[in-house]
């Protein structure tokens, strides 16, 4: 019911910069918590970052932090994730996903749309 559509993802050298981007349709998406995920082989999938339904809140995980940027553009319906000093432990498939019911945006449990998922390949 939420059409989610990433894309940017690509490959990489180390130390370089990506910035993916999350399309949504329709003129709800400024009430969702919008959250980036990764899954990398063998990994368990982990919130990236989450930004809030009008972007004053953002979260990032502890290791990403000074690295990644978190941004939305409610005007546009979308959602960026700007990737910088990229390392090899980047590589990953990243998803976009949104919470629609109102909870915490850093719930991670509260994402239930997803995007279909773009590869970032970071090579050292």
């Amino acid at each position: 019911q939420v059409p989610l559509v990433e894309s940017g993802g690509g490959l990489v050298q180390a130390g370089g910069s990506l910035r993916l981007s999350c399309a949504a349709s329709g003129r709800a998406f400024s009430r969702y918590h919008m959250g980036w995920f990764r899954q990398a082989p063998g990994k368990e999938r982990e919130l990236v970052a989450a930004i809030n339904w009008s972007g004053a809140g953002t979260y990032y995980a502890d290791s990403l932090k000074g690295r990644f940027t978190i941004s939305r553009d409610n005007a546009k319906n979308t959602v960026y994730l700007e990737m910088n000093s990229l390392k090899a432990e980047d590589t990953a498939v990243y998803y976009c996903a949104a919470q629609v019911i109102p909870s915490s945006y850093t719930y991670i449990a509260g994402y239930n749309y997803w995007g279909q998922g773009t590869q970032v390949t970071v090579s050292s």
